[in-house]
């Protein structure tokens, strides 16, 4: 990526981005709790990133909105069609891998 220039490799990063978004927002069978179990993040990490950049920018977004910005939908409306109670198997991997 060395011969692309910054506004390129930009647009590209947030095409990357964009997609990640979509394929999650196609997935609503994969559990935040399995994605932080497996890669150490979730949709709320993604939005709380986004906030974060916003506020960097001084752009005004709320959590709400970054959620929303990330879910396709408001968080709760997300939880009640899609999130399960989380099984002890998968609170104790999350317990044995969030160790401090």
């Amino acid at each position: 990526m060395s011969q692309i220039d910054d506004k390129t490799r930009t647009e590209l990063e947030a095409a990357v981005y964009r997609r990640l978004v979509e394929h999650l927002r196609a997935r609503t069978d994969v559990q935040n709790i399995d994605l932080m179990n497996l890669a150490g993040f979730c949709r709320n990490c993604l939005s709380n990133w986004l906030k974060d950049a916003a506020d960097a920018k001084g752009v005004a977004m709320t959590k709400d909105e970054s959620r929303e910005a990330v879910y396709g939908m408001s968080c709760e409306e997300f939880k009640s069609r899609y999130q399960k109670e989380a099984s002890a198997d998968q609170k104790a991997a999350f317990d044995k891998s969030h160790r401090h």
